[in-house]
């Protein structure tokens, strides 16, 4: 089968090639389905995997991809029942393949009124923005949210979840389009900003949702009203600077890290009421698709994610034809 592999990390993504014979997976076990995968989407994550930098760190080569939909199309003893059926499926890696074996219970419906590519960029924001805002945020109707790289598909994904929830969003972006992107989404105020010298002009802010960091980090906490919450989603931007401890003590703010995955890892049970939350208001967290390539561009969507060009999110193709093969 055709799958995008990584054979070595790199920085410049030069270990990532087309293979046009991949071997095909094992055959589905009792529980397991065979899926032929239809669309897969780029997440910041699979992009550090591919350099080492992330701290889940695969078995060399590996497959990239980590969410998609596709066609179950064989089952396993136990699992008949899905065959056939279009679905939302997510792993650590592996969903850059033509096919791929899973166990059927991470399976999901792709919901009604999303296309295919939809909802292969679905799941990662929308777990994200309901663990982040929602589970660690505890979001309010009528609060104040500052959301970061608003125009991304996570960021996109917090302010739509956000304002559906009657959440008074704020949106901060570093372009005119990422921020159009937002106010489509349901921002009530967007401010453009230097991500490298940022200023961000408001104040009273309950709850932060950021996924960007680096030089950020200081100016978010200062928009935070006494008693705020900072949930730290992920660091596109770099680490950032130590944040003062007296700070954070005299305004009684809380720092929060989030990782949606993680948190369904560790207790199943929460993480399939995660997935039934947002799948219940997919219709509301629509994503929005900012480039779609086949699989043989694969690469260069990759660099394209890298240097900060995609708005939304990037789908890729599984069955189209192209990159050179290894």
């Amino acid at each position: 089968m055709r799958a995008a592999v990584c054979s070595t990390l790199s920085p410049d993504l030069s270990g990532l090639a087309l293979h046009e014979e991949w071997p095909e997976p094992p055959a589905p076990g009792p529980g397991e389905v065979l899926v032929a995968v239809s669309h897969a989407s780029l997440n910041f994550p699979d992009y550090l995997m591919l350099q080492g930098g992330y701290q889940f760190k695969p078995e060399l080569p590996f497959i990239p991809g980590t969410e998609g939909t596709g066609t179950v199309i064989a089952a396993g003893p136990g699992a008949e029942a899905m065959l056939g059926q279009a679905v939302m499926l997510g792993a650590r890696n592996g969903l850059m393949a033509q096919r791929i074996t899973v166990p059927a219970r991470g399976l999901r419906p792709v919901p009604q009124g999303l296309t295919m590519a939809e909802a292969a960029a679905f799941t990662v924001g929308a777990l994200t923005a309901w663990v982040g805002l929602v589970e660690r945020g505890r979001l309010q109707a009528g609060e104040r949210v500052l959301v970061t790289g608003a125009g991304g598909g996570m960021g996109r994904a917090a302010v739509q979840l956000a304002a559906h929830m009657g959440a008074q969003v704020v949106a901060v972006a570093s372009s005119e389009a990422r921020l159009q992107l937002a106010r489509e989404a349901g921002a009530h105020e967007t401010y453009l900003i230097d991500r490298e010298h940022p200023q961000i002009p408001v104040r009273d802010i309950d709850l932060v949702f950021d996924p960007i960091a680096g030089p950020l980090v200081m100016p978010l906490v200062k928009c935070l009203r006494r008693g705020g919450r900072y949930a730290i989603i992920g660091f596109v931007g770099g680490r950032g600077e130590s944040v003062p401890l007296n700070r954070l003590l005299l305004k009684e703010i809380a720092l929060i890290g989030v990782r949606a995955g993680e948190q369904g890892r560790q207790d199943p049970a929460a993480g399939v009421r995660h997935m039934r939350e947002i799948d219940a208001r997919a219709v509301h967290m629509k994503p929005h698709i900012g480039l779609e390539v086949p699989l043989s561009d694969v690469r260069s969507a990759f660099a394209a994610m890298g240097e900060g060009r995609i708005e939304g999110k990037c789908v890729i193709r599984i069955s189209s034809t192209g990159l050179s093969p290894a």
